[in-house]
């Protein structure tokens, strides 16, 4: 028997043979820990901070503080990125003022996620409360929870610090008023009456027919593009590594008051892994969340797919059920590499600067694959 400390309080006895085998396992460990270390410090391509869309001020303020705070602290880049574009409305799609609901109210989706422990902070549906990506913060930080909604996590902002203030505008309401002026279309209900393509509500439910329902009505009136998608995708990695992937969104134009999406659901919105990498996903989170493509997109890099290759396989699952989807993808694994993928665009633009602190932010565009090539 041979005896063996593991820490300051911990003395076992061990088979000499077992022994030989625990020496072998930890020696295994530890050096692969600090190969996978060494990859990573000594990697050109790192730090780096890459979010959905063309939203350079972003990046750039995610990018300055990632170069400028020591360690490069990953998480307050990620939170000061996300809360740039929050201040500046990114395309009336992030933050205040933007994608009212039925009853002309704006609300806010925000989430973050730690990839070195799994650890996750979001708030949904949240009212009144500007700073989304900053309570979600809270959350992670200050609390045992994973997600907080509605009016309690407004109250839970009030707690923490936070101003309560109305986050309408002029504009929101405009949106809204000519929406309601339109007879309220587009919306969301189906299966109800008075016939929701052509009047405003309320509602009440028709009989559920299982034969209709099976049959999913067309998205085409919300396919996604600059001024009609609904998130603020966001990845940051230290120069050592350390990943978080956070989202921030105000979410679907004239949704039903209530109505949550895929941002603030980890695996769907937004993955992080420090081992393989991470995935942030931008589009119609209703469709996309049923699917948790940013954690398949995750799962392919662990599986030894290329950044590109996961993002258009975990594209590939959704398109096989919803083809008149439309989505975007971001992936980059844990050494810096990253691809997307799209579907229902044109072309995807998302924002990228990465390796040495020289660099400045720049756009480049994924163009999307047709629909049919995904079969």
């Amino acid at each position: 028997m041979v005896s063996v400390t593991i820490g300051p309080a911990i003395t076992i006895l061990v088979h000499s043979k077992s022994w030989l085998l625990l020496t072998f396992f930890t020696f295994n460990v530890f050096t692969n820990s600090a190969n996978e270390q060494a990859k990573t410090k000594g990697n050109k391509s790192l730090p780096l901070v890459i979010n959905t869309w063309a939203f350079t001020e972003a990046n750039a303020a995610a990018w300055n503080i990632l170069n400028h705070q020591p360690g490069g602290n990953a998480l307050d880049a990620l939170v000061e990125g996300c809360t740039t574009c929050e201040s500046l409305q990114c395309d009336g799609t992030v933050g205040y003022g933007g994608s009212p609901d039925e009853q002309g109210e704006t609300t806010l989706d925000a989430m973050i996620m730690d990839g070195r422990n799994m650890n996750v902070g979001a708030v949904a549906d949240l009212r009144e409360i500007k700073d989304a990506i900053s309570v979600a913060r809270h959350v992670l930080e200050h609390t045992k929870h994973t997600l907080l909604v509605g009016d309690a996590a407004s109250n839970f902002a009030v707690m923490m610090g936070f101003k309560r203030e109305s986050l309408t505008t002029n504009k929101s309401h405009d949106i809204w008023q000519k929406w309601r002026d339109q007879s309220c279309q587009p919306n969301y209900w189906t299966n109800v009456h008075p016939d929701s393509t052509k009047n405003c509500g309320p509602y009440k439910p028709d009989a559920f027919d299982f034969n209709d329902f099976i049959h999913e009505h067309a998205r085409d009136a919300y396919r996604i593009g600059r001024w009609n998608h609904d998130t603020i995708g966001m990845i940051v990695i230290n120069e050592n590594g350390q990943i978080y992937a956070g989202t921030s969104t105000n979410g679907a134009r004239h949704k039903i008051p209530g109505r949550i999406g895929d941002s603030p659901i980890p695996g769907a919105g937004a993955y992080a892994d420090n081992e393989v990498g991470a995935a942030v996903a931008t589009g119609d989170g209703d469709v996309m969340m049923r699917f948790l493509p940013s954690l398949l997109a995750v799962e392919g890099l662990r599986a030894g797919h290329t950044p590109t290759a996961a993002a258009e396989t975990a594209m590939q699952r959704i398109v096989r059920y919803y083809p008149d989807f439309s989505g975007g993808l971001v992936v980059v694994d844990h050494l810096g590499n990253y691809g997307a993928a799209c579907v229902g665009m044109i072309k995807f633009p998302f924002s990228i600067v990465h390796g040495d602190a020289t660099h400045t932010t720049r756009i480049e565009y994924k163009y999307c694959k047709e629909v049919q090539t995904f079969w």
